[in-house]
């Protein structure tokens, strides 16, 4: 199993476009680096390669990885399609610039197609372009080489649906397993808390990639002013699940999908530190992981 953390960070990226917190600041200036909407590439086979969620960033996510690269022929491309973990726009816009993409498929949890189709409708514009074929995820299904199984983990709708009707699970995890290695990769980019069941789940995986969006609940408040922050955005903080994680020093674990204010960014910050110090990685953009 070969995947490849194409984008590392929540809506908007690192800078925020519209933000002139310190950490964007620093990072405009060339300080720090500049970091991508959270998408992952992953295959098993190396042939067929599947994003995990479709980041408005795809475009440049996909022409700076090697192992995407069209051909050999003129239309040939290695991307077989997508899984989604939830219908949030920034981890399904990005199906936009792959639009007219021949033979995709998308896999999600049937209230993300339900989002998709009937209170955003992308579903019908990509399908003018080129057919998708869109697949509900069961409890275990196959794509590139790998098992797939659905985790639950929370019923948190995006702001265009809360008016839906539709009950069920909103936001899911994947666990990716490669039958001929044996590896197994956990992608949770969301986590609004730590679910019943989920130890078992990081305990089973080599590599753990989990939502590292807030590192504390007051954050955006303290960076920006705003009167939101992660418990209305359903982001369990890093300072609730890094307890967890120290519990399994077996793994290799990793946040991602962290907000532009997040202090770990700066990797000479001290929250950055305890992370070190617990064996917790915040890797850059381009990462690839090898199972």
């Amino acid at each position: 199993m070969k995947a490849v953390l194409l984008g590392t960070t929540a809506g908007g990226g690192f800078p925020q476009w519209n933000c002139a917190c310190p950490l964007c600041v620093r990072a405009r200036s060339g300080e720090l680096p500049s970091r991508s909407q959270d998408c992952l590439a992953i295959s098993g086979n190396g042939t067929d390669w599947w994003l995990v969620n479709a980041s408005p960033d795809i475009r440049s996510q996909i022409a700076s990885c090697s192992l995407l690269n069209p051909g050999p022929g003129a239309r040939d491309t290695p991307l077989r399609g997508a899984l989604f973990t939830d219908a949030e726009l920034d981890h399904t816009l990005g199906l936009l610039t792959l639009r007219g993409g021949a033979g995709l498929t998308v896999w999600a949890p049937g209230t993300v197609l339900h989002a998709l189709k009937d209170q955003f409708d992308l579903r019908t514009v990509i399908d003018g372009y080129a057919p998708v074929a869109w697949r509900e995820v069961d409890e275990t299904f196959e794509v590139g080489g790998l098992r797939v199984s659905v985790i639950p983990i929370s019923g948190k709708r995006p702001k265009y649906a809360r008016s839906s009707t539709v009950d069920g699970h909103w936001v899911v995890a994947y666990r990716f397993e490669d039958p001929v290695s044996g590896g197994v990769l956990v992608y949770a980019p969301c986590l609004a808390s730590w679910p019943a069941g989920f130890d078992e789940v990081v305990a089973g995986a080599d590599c753990l990639l989990l939502d590292g969006t807030f590192y504390a609940a007051s954050e955006m408040g303290a960076a920006t002013g705003s009167s939101s922050g992660q418990a209305a955005m359903g982001h369990l903080p890093i300072t609730a699940s890094l307890p967890e994680l120290r519990r399994f020093p077996g793994v290799r674990r990793i946040y991602t999908h962290l907000n532009n204010t997040n202090p770990v960014l700066d990797p000479s910050s001290p929250e950055s530190a305890k992370l070190r110090e617990a064996g917790v990685e915040v890797p850059l953009d381009g990462t690839v992981i090898e199972l």
